[in-house]
């Protein structure tokens, strides 16, 4: 029986987690790296440069701006329509409400704060993901009652 001490193990398994880490790395470096693609709302890209895009994929994580409810109606009906655009924004890039990590609500009036609630809970599942909620100062653009931003993974 061959017998071992500390350095020959400490040496062996030096070289043993060299040839790991060699092994490992191998994997990664014909992996891809992630790129930045933009959706575009009408499919294609505008002419002029816009301030800011709807949605920003990056690898497998999904950034939507906000989303805002430009019609009439009370918290529920723009806290409802505010979703809806999300989920859809969502699909269209092979994610869902289940897959959503975080999530900024802006408040026109924090008095919306118990009817917004109403409208949110359980559309992001039985699960749903962190969130800041905040009455904006100065309002919402667009009159809207409520605006919503998420990240979520594809």
């Amino acid at each position: 029986m061959k017998t071992t001490n500390r350095r020959n193990f400490l040496g062996n398994g030096a070289a043993a987690a060299a040839a790991v880490t060699a092994v490992a790395a191998v994997p990664a470096q014909a992996q891809e790296a992630p790129t930045k693609k933009v959706i575009y709302r009408n499919g294609k890209k505008p002419e002029k440069t816009p301030l800011f895009n709807s949605t920003v994929t990056f690898g497998n994580v999904v950034f939507i701006s906000g989303v805002g409810y430009h019609k009439e109606g009370d918290i529920k009906v723009h806290t409802k329509g505010v979703l809806d655009s999300i989920k859809a924004q969502l699909e269209s890039v092979g994610s869902s409400m289940n897959k959503v990590l975080k999530c900024n609500v802006y408040l026109n009036d924090l008095k919306d704060y118990a009817g917004m609630n109403e409208v949110f809970q359980g559309s992001f599942g039985d699960e749903p993901p962190v969130r800041t909620t905040i009455a904006a100062a100065g309002g919402i653009p667009g009159n809207s009652l409520v605006e919503i931003d998420v990240i979520a993974c594809i």
